[in-house]
């Protein structure tokens, strides 16, 4: 049953691999050294230090290749969310802080220099990083555009960037993985230990209504997102809002839409008249 699962999450990844060039033979190191890596900090018994025989035991590599593999690095680990969160942060502030909106309450209009500019709003939500780098981005994803008056002007509320680009390779890594994480969590805790994870779906719904769903889905999820946003700028220390309390977590929530096209073999409308 794991093995039939797997399968079907390999498949829309094995499909982005190939499109990119990346071979079954290019994947096998990659995939054998975090199955050591895991192994080695997940799964050592209690008080004892993990050995090499009991990584290969685990994971029938043998030890020396379990040697030679412990000396490569961990490519999951030189992928940092840091550009993607900086750029995101930046949207966000510029949706909530009062500083930056309009009289109506709307993302306002910036110049690029100024005590009220672009500038400024990047320096208080996303820290010590170049504007221009943060400009040049959020145009290049369609995110902001520039007036005739030379300013900035928000045109997206939220960032994803453009197809093709390494960052939006990054996300494939990062939202699958929190995926299955919430997945594994919960098939190990139940009740109120348990993460949120619901998804509602239909499989036989006419093409015609897929337009009208796209921009549903789109809207309600936006602003749950957005109020989520809200709440979590509050109490998060890199805002820079004062956020007290001991630890640190990660926490967010992930809306997708659910989309696949089967053969037809339902009577359209057409041909039932």
């Amino acid at each position: 049953m794991l093995l039939q699962a797997l399968a079907r999450i390999l498949r829309p990844v094995v499909r982005v691999l190939l499109r990119h060039g990346i071979t079954a033979d290019a994947c096998n190191d990659v995939v054998r050294r975090v199955y050591v890596d895991v192994a080695e900090r997940e799964f050592q018994i209690s008080g004892r230090k993990q050995t090499t025989a009991r990584i290969s035991l685990l994971t029938s590599i043998n030890r020396k290749e379990v040697a030679r593999l412990k000396k490569l690095p961990i490519v999951e680990r030189q992928l940092l969310d840091e550009h993607h969160n900086r750029a995101a942060r930046v949207i966000s502030g510029w949706l909530r802080d009062a500083t930056f909106l309009d009289s109506k309450g709307d993302p306002d209009t910036l110049p690029m220099e100024g005590e009220r500019s672009f500038t400024e709003l990047v320096k208080r939500h996303s820290g010590d990083v170049p504007p221009r780098a943060i400009a040049d981005e959020l145009q290049h994803v369609g995110a902001i555009e520039y007036t005739a008056h030379d300013e900035l002007r928000l045109s997206a509320r939220g960032y994803v960037p453009e197809s093709g680009d390494a960052e939006k390779l990054q996300i494939l890594g990062t939202d699958v993985r929190d995926l299955i994480e919430t997945i594994d969590h919960n098939l190990t805790h139940a009740g109120a230990q348990a993460r949120y994870q619901r998804k509602v779906q239909y499989d036989n719904i006419p093409v015609r209504h897929l337009d009208a769903f796209r921009h549903l889905s789109a809207r309600l999820g936006q602003g749950v997102l957005e109020h989520l946003n809200e709440w979590l700028a509050e109490r998060d220390r890199d805002a820079g809002n004062g956020s007290d309390g001991s630890g640190r977590v990660r926490l967010g929530l992930g809306i997708y839409q659910i989309e696949e096209t089967y053969a037809d073999t339902a009577p359209t409308d057409e041909s039932k008249s």
